[in-house]
């Protein structure tokens, strides 16, 4: 049976979060070609892509399927991943990866309720990659079975548009749903993005200067960069069975200090923008009643955002104090005034700045702010021709 590779590309095309699936595997990953390709007995047809490395494959493009690595998981269902094929005991003399060029592989399947393969999500790249890491496997894992479960719904949206039989109420529910699995796909693209690009940061450095004496610290912190980031994907899986609608749930910990959490996130993204100011004067009396990992996203969050959006040329501020029974954080940068018409958005998810040149997913003040509300604590912001803050505060009492 030959499969309408129209329609095959157009179902993929539906599914609103494939360009962020495709650039978090990329990025998560390293690899410079990523696909979610239809794979038969017949036929294995590329439905979406991202293409770093100029592999040639566009939409609608297909592959003779008996030379893919996709038809054996077709067959027998598993991931595969391959680090680097000349090393590979099972894939160094297999004919797929020197026929298509390259030496690192990861492909998951796309298995839908029935247990029927539909596909793949698969990358490659010419060079050598390290894609055994737990994170990094259980991630793309994730996101095969939430393209899965995209897919399905949307099959079974159309249908019940068409002969009506489902109630209004089933149809709100089936789109909270699938709100749910594109808000969950946004937040591990941004909150994995600081640690990954100070890991990467950090390696870039020691190629260069692996026998200073400087070198020691920068393995430690892309140790505790790579920690971090598998503790967000602990915290974002959890982020999404608490179903976003009914809020975060926390963990508090009143053992351990917070000002560690603090000063890892200002060396990580210190890493990423060597040449922006951060002056951080933090007098906390510890230990602080909180959600250690949680607080470490919402002040990544913050302060991703002020450098992001302000004078670079001038130093963002950062205070972290206990005054009063209360905690507060707050993160201050100079530049352009944020308008009245973004104010009234600022908090709510998939919403950027005004500046066209600026990428990101316009998740990282919501996901702020939704912390801050599982802390019992309030997120506040000001801004005018000066400066503009936000500030976090949180009663020692809860």
């Amino acid at each position: 049976m030959t499969i309408d590779i129209e329609a095959e590309v157009d179902a993929v095309k539906q599914i609103g979060a494939v360009p962020k699936i495709l650039d978090v595997v990329g990025r998560m990953t390293g690899m410079g070609f990523v696909a979610i390709a239809r794979v038969t007995s017949r036929q294995w047809v590329c439905c979406a892509v991202r293409d770093n490395i100029n592999f040639g494959l566009r939409e609608g493009g297909e592959l003779q399927v008996e030379t893919t690595i996709c038809n054996e998981i077709r067959q027998h269902g598993k991931t595969v991943v391959i680090n680097d094929v000349q090393s590979d005991g099972a894939f160094c003399n297999h004919p797929t990866p020197a026929m298509y060029g390259f030496r690192s592989y990861i492909s998951a399947p796309i298995i839908l309720s029935n247990g029927m393969i539909w596909g793949t999500l698969c990358a490659i790249d010419p060079q050598p990659r390290d894609l055994g890491k737990p994170e990094i496997l259980g991630s793309f894992q994730l996101l095969g079975e939430l393209i899965a479960a995209q897919l399905e719904f949307n099959q079974r949206l159309e249908q019940s548009q068409a002969d009506l039989r489902l109630s209004q109420a089933d149809l709100l529910d089936e789109r909270k749903t699938a709100e749910l699995r594109e808000q969950f796909i946004g937040v591990l693209g941004h909150d994995l993005r600081n640690p990954l690009a100070s890991v990467d940061a950090g390696m870039r450095y020691l190629l260069k200067n692996l026998g200073t004496e400087k070198a020691p610290e920068i393995i430690l912190t892309v140790q505790k960069s790579v920690l971090r980031m598998a503790s967000l994907v602990d915290n974002i899986m959890d982020f999404a069975r608490g179903r976003l609608g009914d809020g975060l749930t926390i963990s508090r910990d009143a053992k351990q200090p917070v000002t560690p959490v603090l000063e890892q996130v200002i060396a990580e993204l210190k890493s990423v923008w060597p040449d922006v100011a951060i002056e951080a004067s933090i007098d906390i009396e510890e230990p602080v009643n909180c959600d250690r990992g949680k607080m470490g996203q919402l002040f990544s969050n913050l302060l991703g955002n002020a450098i992001m959006y302000g004078d670079q040329g001038k130093p963002v501020r950062v205070s972290a104090r206990t005054i009063n029974g209360v905690f507060e954080l707050a993160v201050t940068n100079y530049g352009a005034p944020i308008s009245d018409k973004a104010m009234g958005n600022l908090f709510k998810p998939y919403t950027r700045g005004e500046r066209p040149s600026q990428q990101g997913l316009g998740l990282g003040l919501y996901i702020a702010s939704q912390i801050a509300q599982a802390h019992g604590g309030m997120l506040k912001v000001s801004s005018n021709v000066e400066e503009t803050s936000f500030v976090f505060e949180m009663p020692q009492s809860h």
